[in-house]
């Protein structure tokens, strides 16, 4: 009762980005809001355009059901829809749907007085997902250079990219990447099995606070982060590995062209040992 007296308090007009009161209102616990509307729309249209994208294909095996970008040919021009054009008017509606989400969760939060730390961390996914779609693809001048939307083909691609410039995981941004997202792994995987670990006392013993749980990483690793530092950090980590990741590949095939393993030739080159016997130029 105390969360549905609590909806009372934030269930009134306002906090609107644009439209006023128009669609400013609840269906159940879910708000609508313009952003609502236009996510919904977006969303719907796009799913029922892969469907019939699915349509013109020869298979309704979901995992090999793919929707093609254009040739790479076509540029950034629009292309047929059996040739790509209904990856390019997915992908258009994907991008509204994702920003409208990101808009309507503004809406929620100014609604309650919050601040704007969620939609800010979905932008970040949503900004890789554009990365790959659409900033890519025109810095190297064609829609094709976009991942299919399928299952197989979309691992296939991954694949292929990673391949093209000798071995993905010598690209510097990768790594930073994935330290990040094993980062995130190992703070939450402590923090989760922390807060289980205190909540679940042996029987007979009550359930322990906070305090005890800055004991433990106190007496564990000589300090704690405290129960608000360690979400701050969590999503530090996180945002970072989604950007980074939109960093790795944004990089490949508009600033760096070569294998990735050749970009790490800077060190190998440096004064310090490049002379040395032995050495490379030695």
């Amino acid at each position: 009762m105390a969360l549905l007296s609590f909806e009372k308090k934030y269930r009134v007009q306002g906090g609107t980005l644009i439209g006023g009161d128009l669609f400013d209102f609840w269906i159940g616990p879910f708000y609508v809001g313009f952003f609502g509307i236009t996510t919904a729309f977006f969303a719907l249209l796009g799913t029922v355009l892969i469907f019939y994208g699915a349509s013109l294909g020869d298979t309704w095996n979901p995992w090999l059901i793919s929707i093609e970008p254009p040739e790479l040919e076509v540029g950034l021009g629009m292309a047929p829809l059996a040739e790509g054009g209904l990856w390019q008017l997915i992908t258009m509606c994907a991008t509204v749907a994702f920003v409208s989400w990101a808009l309507r969760e503004v809406e929620i939060s100014r609604k309650l007085g919050m601040g704007l730390h969620v939609p800010f961390a979905f932008s970040i996914a949503i900004l890789a997902y554009i990365t790959l779609v659409v900033i890519r693809p025109v810095l190297m001048g064609a829609w094709g250079h976009g991942f299919p939307y399928g299952i197989f083909s979309h691992l296939d691609w991954v694949n292929n990219v990673g391949y093209a410039y000798g071995n993905f995981h010598y690209n510097p941004a990768h790594m930073i990447a994935i330290t990040f997202f094993f980062t995130t792994t190992l703070a939450l995987a402590l923090h989760g099995s922390l807060v289980l670990s205190a909540a679940n006392p042996e029987k007979g013993h009550e359930m322990r606070q906070p305090e005890h749980e800055d004991t433990f990483f106190r007496d564990f690793i000589g300090y704690s982060i405290g129960p608000l530092g360690i979400h701050r950090l969590g999503l530090f980590l996180a945002l970072n590995a989604g950007f980074w990741s939109a960093v790795c590949i944004v990089v490949s095939g508009t600033v760096w062209f070569d294998a990735w393993a050749d970009w790490w030739y800077w060190y190998v080159d440096l004064p310090f040992w490049a002379d040395l016997e032995g050495g490379v130029n030695g």
